[in-house]
């Protein structure tokens, strides 16, 4: 699909889209509950689909009720197929193979896309040290598995991914009858282990940690409870509105939860960094143009938001500085290149050395055909920036944004942007 954005003012309010990090989580506990759970705001991105998806194979019944919350009823990892498939989700793939070794049943466990190419070494050095058979392609999904997971004090690399983390957790949260703690080296996004932890938390699973050094789990009588759980407005899919505000005009974004634990709430950092119109309250934040500035942001545990925040600086005057370039390898495509070569294309010079981005901005923006590079977040940057661009940008595969916020462009035009299908 192609779809071609206009340079365009836009006004009004917008609600953000679920949060997928928050979605799936909810998904994956409520599975590990005996009873009914009830979800209420779920969001219908690609991968809080596949979640779903993945859920029922593992012995969960999703109802969907009138009101558009769900209903999971489940009694626990009890497998219904031999083969789950995480789409091209990478919290999915890290977080719930864990949960499937909690089953005694060998399951194979595949994605989609750019996730057969990323790198899921850490279950094959971690699995046999927890009683896990895995079969594994050199590191690279598909993967065989069969457990029941034994929970034991292991020390885990967490420099490459948290999510591998959070599905040791959950997994662990299941299946303890003894204490045992996971010894954390190294470990990045933190923020997105606070919200493992506050959704455990909110389905009667309690963690403690000493620094993010060291995770201690404790027998419960119940390890999980079914819960009402209200899904989170998404931080990572808001930042691309709130941008758009800040550079193309004034807008209210209703649904993001200042008191959230999500990493990409930093966002607000950068904003009020570039000196954009900036009101933020508890239930809505308002922005809005104003004289931009280069800025300086470390995005090392966020490392989602520099799409949005490339799309930001480009409008900027001078040099922004980014630093935590090499979290950015292992995405849906290597998104430090990708940025590069497509914001190019639009007469945006980003230059990439060791851990630090510098994007120049400030110039002109020029209409262009961009490729999305099947990069959900490339495609929004690329949707976003347009709005300030000298003539038309138009996006190749622009359907990439299906896998976290399938109705961003309609929101851009009812926002009043010019979206061209």
């Amino acid at each position: 699909m192609k779809v071609t954005i206009r340079p365009s003012t836009i006004k009004g309010t917008i609600v953000a889209p679920a949060g997928k990090s928050s979605m799936q989580r909810a998904c994956a506990a409520a599975l590990l509950c005996e009873g009914a759970s009830e979800i209420i705001n779920p969001g219908k991105s690609n991968d809080d689909l596949a979640a779903l998806d993945v859920i029922q194979k593992l012995g969960a019944r999703v109802v969907n009720n009138e009101d558009g919350s769900l209903t999971i009823y489940s009694q626990g990892v009890d497998p219904v197929d031999q083969e789950i498939n995480c789409g091209e989700s990478g919290l999915g793939i890290r977080m719930f193979t864990p949960i499937v070794a909690l089953s005694n049943k060998p399951i194979t466990i595949n994605g989609t896309g750019s996730l057969l190419t990323r790198p899921m070494h850490f279950f094959d050095e971690i699995f046999p040290q927890l009683g896990i058979k895995i079969q594994s392609q050199q590191g690279k999904l598909p993967i065989r598995i069969q457990g029941p997971l034994k929970p034991a004090n292991i020390e885990v690399d967490g420099s490459l991914s948290s999510q591998f983390l959070t599905g040791l957790l959950m997994a662990y949260g299941a299946s303890v009858t003894e204490p045992v703690t996971i010894k954390v080296n190294n470990l990045k996004s933190k923020p997105y282990i606070d919200l493992t932890l506050k959704v455990m938390e909110s389905f009667g699973r309690k963690v403690t940690h000493n620094n993010y050094e060291e995770f201690y789990l404790q027998p419960q009588d119940k390890n999980y409870e079914p819960q009402i759980y209200t899904v989170e407005g998404d931080w990572s899919g808001g930042a691309f509105l709130l941008v758009a505000g800040a550079i193309a005009g004034n807008i209210t974004v209703k649904g993001l939860d200042v008191q959230s634990t999500q990493a990409d709430k930093a966002i607000l950092q950068a904003l009020s960094d570039c000196g954009c119109a900036l009101s933020i309250q508890d239930d809505l934040i308002e922005i809005g143009p104003a004289s931009l500035k280069a800025f300086h942001f470390d995005a090392t545990d966020c490392p989602d938001l520099f799409p949005p925040l490339v799309a930001l600086a480009s409008c900027c005057n001078g040099t922004t500085t980014m630093q935590g370039v090499s979290r950015l390898a292992h995405k849906e495509s290597n998104r430090a290149l990708t940025l590069q070569q497509e914001f190019a294309k639009m007469g945006v010079e980003i230059v990439l050395k060791d851990d630090v981005m510098l994007i120049k901005g400030g110039g002109e923006i020029n209409g262009a055909t961009v490729h999305s590079r099947h990069d959900h977040r490339i495609a929004m940057a690329c949707a976003v920036a347009a709005l300030k661009a000298g003539g038309e940008v138009m996006i190749e595969e622009a359907e990439a944004i299906n896998k976290s916020y399938p109705d961003f462009y309609m929101h851009l035009q009812k926002l009043g942007a010019s979206v061209l299908f």
